[in-house]
């Protein structure tokens, strides 16, 4: 299987206004946020998003109210997971184990952070 591409997963539609967000804290500062958060967060989607998959385009869409968005890489196959049951820590263990090689340990719970922030996820 080949490695999960998350940095470019973030639509790029909005990543400029959420990388903001995520520079101005100091790299450590993220880190340090999303590994405590990890521990006890159990991410579901929002309720008025919904993740499908368009045949057509061969990509993962989030739909919400009025708004489509793109998602790219392995966006997918992370927010497939965020069921809200499974805690982020089993999250990374699982695609961990799916896409060996990939640093899902530090993108994905970042990435996570920057769709909470966007109020895609809860």
């Amino acid at each position: 299987m080949k490695p999960l591409p998350l940095k470019e997963a973030f639509p790029g539609d909005h990543a400029s206004a959420t990388d903001a967000g995520v520079e101005a804290r100091t790299g450590a500062e993220a880190s340090e946020g999303a590994v405590a958060d990890a521990g006890h967060w159990t991410p579901a989607l929002s309720r008025s998003v919904m993740l499908r998959h368009d045949r057509v385009r061969g990509t993962d869409l989030l739909l919400m109210p009025e708004r489509v968005v793109v998602l790219r890489g392995g966006a997918g196959a992370i927010l497939r997971l965020c069921d809200g049951r499974r805690e982020v820590a089993a999250i990374v263990a699982e695609l961990a184990e799916r896409f060996p090689g990939a640093s899902v340990a530090t993108e994905v719970p970042e990435f996570l952070g920057r769709m909470r922030e966007e109020g895609w996820i809860r």
